[in-house]
Parts: C-alpha cells; structure tokens; sequence
C-alpha cells in the first residue's frame, strides 16, 4: 500500500472505532456527537472508553477539548494518528498501540476456529461481560441496548457448553472493526482470532477488517494475516491519573 492508502485506511478504522465507541455511549444514554476532526462525548464515557477519538490527521485540541469533561477522572483521548502534543493542555501519554488491517479475501488463519454463537439475550450479556473482565463483579460496561444496535455483533465463543472466549465486531465506514477479543486459557488465543475472522466473513463478506492492539495481542494480529498501518496514542488527564484510572482505562 502507498502511504496515502495507509492514511485513508486508518481514517476509516478511526471512524470504526468512533462508532463502536458511540454505540456504547448510546447504551448508557450518553449523549455524543463526531465533528469533521474528532468524536467526542461531553460526558464521562463508560470504563475503557475514551472521551474524544480524532478522525484526522489534522485534527487540534481546539477542536474538541472545549467539548468534553476534562475536569473529572478519567478524561482520556485516543490520538489516532500520534499527531498531537497534549502535554501541555494537561494530559500525559498512557500508551501506544498499532492499528491493524487485515484485508477482505485472504484465506483464514490455519488454527481451526471455536465455534462462534450470537449473544443475544441480557442474561448471556451479563455472562459474557463478567468472563471479559475476568470473573464479577465487572463493570458496567455493555449494556442490553447494544445487542439491539444492527452495526453491533457481540459473539461468544463455547466448546461445548464452556465459554472460552468473545469478541466484538461493529460494521461502519466500509469496514468491521475487531474489538475486545479475550480467552478463558491463553491457549485458546489463536482459535479465538480465528473464530473471530472467520466470524467477520460469515455476517459480514466482502469486508476488510481493522482494530488496534499492542504487545503479545499485536503478534498474534500479525499472525492472524493482519497488517501494522501505523501508531495511535492514548492520552489521560494527568491530574487524576491514579491505579483506579489506569485499571479502568487499560484496554482503551
């Protein structure tokens, strides 16, 4: 791919992933609103979520900081293009991390999938959010309103009546975003980014798939047939960064 390839691609995930972000807000009856550079939330957003997610690469701080809560813990920007310098307006940089293309057609990853079944109900939501977080309590993350929203697919990943994992998929912008992909056993991550590819392609064919990881997650994209396009950057307001705000920001 040229570069300006790149920077078009990335623009569509970082629109993708606004969405997904919009769509939880709206489950929590949280007002948002996306600009031409920035989505962003006047309110605090739910825990792991950000309060603005820039859509440019030109995007500013003007264009969004006067726009949302940066008073309260918690506050954070997702810099999708590593673009912006926010140490001064009282922000600290928490992490980095790639986004990841993968594209629609290539043949699916060699490790044979779990089987993938629609969660669909708020009993099997709840159950699904509390083996994500790692056992309860979880945190009031993904609400029932979401299993209603037709760009959304929470799927749930079983052998047999176990569950062994789960992912997101959300379909926006000419693409599908993969997020939150998480295991009951570590060795159970290669059959649970393959269930979630070949997922992707059953509901939604033709399609390209994005999302962002970093680290060990990173590796096993790649693996998985997907591509490194560039850096994105988590910011938090430093104020009230403290180990209740880093756990609760810590999958942004």
């Amino acid at each position: 791919m040229t570069s300006a390839e790149t920077t078009l691609i990335r623009a569509a995930a970082a629109r993708n992933n606004a969405d997904w972000c919009a769509s939880v807000c709206r489950s929590h009856g949280i007002a948002n609103s996306f600009g031409e550079t920035a989505w962003r939330s006047a309110c605090r957003t739910p825990p792991y979520y950000p309060d603005v997610v820039t859509l440019r690469p030109d995007a500013v701080p003007a264009d969004f900081l006067s726009e949302i809560d940066t008073a309260s813990a918690g506050c954070s920007i997702k810099d999708s293009f590593s673009a912006l310098d926010l140490t001064v307006d009282g922000f600290v940089e928490f992490f980095t991390a790639q986004w990841v293309y993968r594209k629609a057609g290539l043949p699916g990853p060699a490790t044979p999938p779990l089987p993938a079944e629609r969660v669909s109900t708020a009993a099997r939501l709840r159950d699904w959010q509390a083996a994500w977080h790692g056992g309860d309590p979880a945190p009031d993350v993904f609400r029932p309103a979401l299993l209603d929203d037709p760009s959304v697919l929470v799927l749930a990943l079983h052998d047999g009546e176990d569950l062994r994992g789960g992912v997101v998929l959300n379909r926006s912008s000419g693409l599908v975003g993969l997020s939150n992909l998480f295991v009951a056993d570590s060795s159970d991550i290669a059959a649970a980014w393959s269930s979630a590819i070949t997922a992707a392609a059953d509901h939604f064919p033709g399609l390209p798939l994005v999302g962002y990881e970093r680290g060990d997650r990173l590796t096993h994209a790649l693996a998985s047939g997907f591509s490194a396009i560039g850096q994105l950057r988590i910011w938090v307001a430093s104020e009230h960064v403290n180990d209740e705000i880093v756990a609760d920001l810590v999958d942004l």
